[in-house]
């Protein structure tokens, strides 16, 4: 299946049906009261996270969302039917956007979460609805009113736990496709992943997920390359792994160049829990290797990690460490929400 990220979509919500001047006309009542029922409201539109979805590819076929009408009211105080509302299934993690692209509308983070994003039009009132004591026979009715037409944009940003950060072949796929069962596609030339991985990894009989992003590169954040495009992906991790080619003549540049897109991109994103490692230390000697790793950890300003994706070494460490910081996150959640829920005192 396609993985797509972005759609722009066209909704409208359904208009109220008019209401009906109508009049009671029977067999020896010849003159009887007003009996126009009220029109029926129009159908709302919605956006719902369902499950088994992880791509937004279904709206590229479709952009256009219309709710139903309502139906006129009718003699004999009969009101009309309401319209029916149409709903747009999204896959956890949707944000809706306004057409203007920043502001938001809704964030879907939840299963089975929903959000009404046009109401429709109210039904116009039958001229029963104006019968007075000074007015007995009214012949006015109201119209119905028009829906709410409008045009959104639905991002995915995927839900993991930790998120894959580096270069064009720091080795990102290769760590993926070793600790997990995920199997994306592996090759020794820049952007062979062209849209994000998931993968579901185990260490200590513990399971959560990993988001593989393509590769950055500098000015990503002002549209450079594909990657920028992808930085949202990540932005609901936990931990973030930053991996650096240890093959590299300029191991600090390239750890310095993701920073700084990191802080360009904006938001929280600079600031989340990060892990560094030195990737492809199976290609060092001992040397190079202690020579790259200090000038990696003077350039961070902490510990840094090293590993071989290809041989599997350090990687259990490494699964090890993103866990302590999911954990810690998750706790650091918790707490929140038992705080939220304490009940107010004066």
């Amino acid at each position: 299946m396609k993985f797509l990220d972005l759609a722009k979509v066209y909704i409208r919500s359904g208009a109220g049906g008019n209401g009906c001047a109508s009049f009671r006309r029977e067999k020896f009542m010849e003159y009887g009261g007003p009996d126009g029922g009220d029109g029926g409201c129009g159908g709302d539109v919605w956006v719902e996270a369902v499950d088994g979805l992880n791509t937004l590819i279904d709206f590229r076929y479709q952009q256009h969302f219309f709710a139903k009408n309502g139906q006129p009211g009718m003699g004999r105080q009969r009101t009309g039917k309401d319209g029916d509302d149409i709903i747009l299934r999204v896959p956890v993690g949707t944000e809706v956007l306004d057409e203007d692209e920043e502001t938001v509308l809704a964030d879907l983070t939840e299963l089975g979460q929903r959000v009404q994003l046009a109401r429709g039009g109210n039904g116009g009132f039958g001229n029963l609805h104006f019968k007075t004591s000074t007015n007995q026979a009214p012949r006015r009715a109201n119209s119905g009113q028009p829906g709410v037409e409008r045009t959104i944009w639905l991002r995915l940003k995927l839900i993991a736990d930790a998120g894959l950060l580096g270069l064009p072949n720091a080795g990102k796929s290769t760590f993926l496709a070793a600790t997990s069962n995920a199997r994306p596609k592996i090759a020794d030339y820049p952007f062979t992943t062209l849209h994000p991985n998931l993968g579901v990894v185990g260490v200590d009989n513990v399971e959560f997920v990993i988001a593989d992003i393509p590769g950055l590169i500098e000015g990503a954040h002002e549209g450079r390359g594909i990657g920028d495009r992808f930085l949202g992906h990540v932005e609901r991790c936990a931990v973030l792994l930053h991996l650096v080619d240890g093959t590299s003549e300029t191991v600090v540049e390239d750890y310095q160049t993701i920073i700084h897109e990191l802080e360009a991109y904006g938001g929280d994103l600079a600031h989340k829990p990060r892990i560094t490692v030195l990737n492809k230390i199976d290609a060092l000697d001992i040397d190079e290797l202690a020579e790259r790793r200090d000038a990696l950890a003077k350039a961070s300003g902490g510990k840094v990690m090293t590993m071989s994706g290809v041989a599997k070494q350090g990687t259990t460490e490494v699964l090890r460490a993103l866990r302590a910081q999911i954990d810690e996150d998750r706790l650091r959640q918790k707490k929140s929400a038992e705080e939220d829920d304490q009940p107010w005192h004066p």
